[in-house]
């Protein structure tokens, strides 16, 4: 397979071993699956598909935010304990999933199940000096990473402005640097709080990834992380300058990103509240058309949703059902996955095939719809 290596900015040969390492940022469970979401696991779960079917064994484990600020806030205006509101919407997650038909994650854990290791993780920076504590607050010293910004290729300002709009705080005025982050924070009166050396509090947003990822999958480096494009800064440029920091190793092969999906001009995100939810969806599609309609971009192109898709993909799936079972268009597909993950062709070549009159039905599971021939 060849790969785009958001690292490097170039498409790489991708060459694991027998057992494949991978790491999904996952929910902050406070609100409903959205497409923007679907769109990402399901390029995780073709992925993985792809590489089982080569032969490899996949180890996916993604993340629940459970405490946040994001939950926390959720939480307090609808008066509910967080924890209850996590739980009702990972059952929600978890059934759209279900429906799309996801692969299985290796592992699914929550923030709160990592304190204690979150709290050793931290502890080992500021015994190594990359790390600092202020007033309850320990922050990452960002001037003892030689390459920060390295993954990202993003300059200072553009971080600076990142870290603005995306919780970083750059102002402040306790940081020795704007774009120092959080490891550990104090909480609010009415917020989840766990004792440690720095006094009662909770985690930062990017040490648990790290943490989670090399409790989980017992590495200090994973062979794919993934996420949405929006997570490249600051989270994933905060994740691996911690953890290389701590262990002196890479802590990622190779960096996947999706982009985003775009509704009325911007990116469809939960603050922005231009959403469109895989349940609501449900209601009225076949879920293998929803998956449909997301395989037909490709991952790392941004797209919009408009309310046509789904009855394009509503018309797609009834012509592979009826196109029936068969192998036709299996390796032109193979050959289109290991291209970059290339699910847009590879959905024209099952196209073609269908309209032929070949059975697709082995080509379509690949991509993970299961047409029931």
């Amino acid at each position: 397979m060849r790969i785009f290596n958001t690292a490097t900015n170039s498409i790489e040969d991708f060459k694991p071993g027998p057992i494949v390492t991978i790491y999904t940022c996952g929910i902050t469970p406070y609100d409903a699956t959205h497409i923007g979401h679907a769109a990402t696991y399901v390029t995780y779960d073709v992925l993985q598909r792809r590489l089982r079917d080569i032969g490899h064994e996949t180890r996916c484990v993604r993340n629940v935010t459970d405490v946040d600020d994001d939950i926390l806030r959720k939480a307090r205006e609808l008066g509910i304990h967080y924890l209850d509101l996590a739980a009702k919407e990972t059952d929600r997650f978890n059934n759209d999933m279900r429906a799309l038909e996801m692969i299985p994650c290796w592992s699914e854990p929550r923030a709160t199940s990592a304190i204690a290791e979150i709290r050793k993780f931290v502890s080992k920076l500021l015994e190594n000096g990359d790390a600092y504590h202020i007033q309850g607050y320990v922050y990452f010293d960002v001037s003892k990473s030689e390459d920060f910004g390295a993954m990202c290729g993003l300059d200072q300002s553009t971080m600076l402005q990142f870290a603005e709009e995306r919780g970083g705080n750059p102002q402040d005025p306790k940081k020795r640097n704007p774009l120092d982050f959080v490891l550990w924070q104090p909480s609010l009166p009415d917020e989840p709080a766990w004792e440690s050396l720095w006094g009662p509090g909770r985690p930062g947003w990017h040490v648990e990834c790290s943490v989670l990822a090399m409790r989980e999958l017992e590495s200090e480096t994973i062979d794919i992380h993934g996420g949405g494009a929006d997570l490249i800064f600051p989270h994933h440029e905060c994740e691996r300058v911690q953890s290389e920091s701590l262990t002196g190793k890479p802590f990622v092969r190779l960096w996947m990103h999706q982009a985003m999906v775009e509704m009325d001009g911007e990116k469809m995100s939960k603050s922005l509240g231009n959403l469109v939810f895989v349940s609501e969806l449900r209601k009225r599609y076949d879920p293998r058309a929803i998956r449909l309609a997301l395989i037909n971009h490709h991952y790392r192109k941004s797209w919009a949703w408009t309310s046509n898709l789904m009855d394009e993909a509503d018309l797609r799936l009834q012509s592979w059902i009826n196109a029936g079972s068969g192998d036709s268009g299996l390796e032109q597909v193979r050959n289109c996955l290991d291209d970059d993950l290339d699910t847009q062709t590879a959905v024209k070549v099952i196209d073609e095939h269908a309209m032929a009159g070949d059975g697709i039905s082995e080509a379509a599971k690949l991509l993970g719809v299961n047409i029931g021939a």
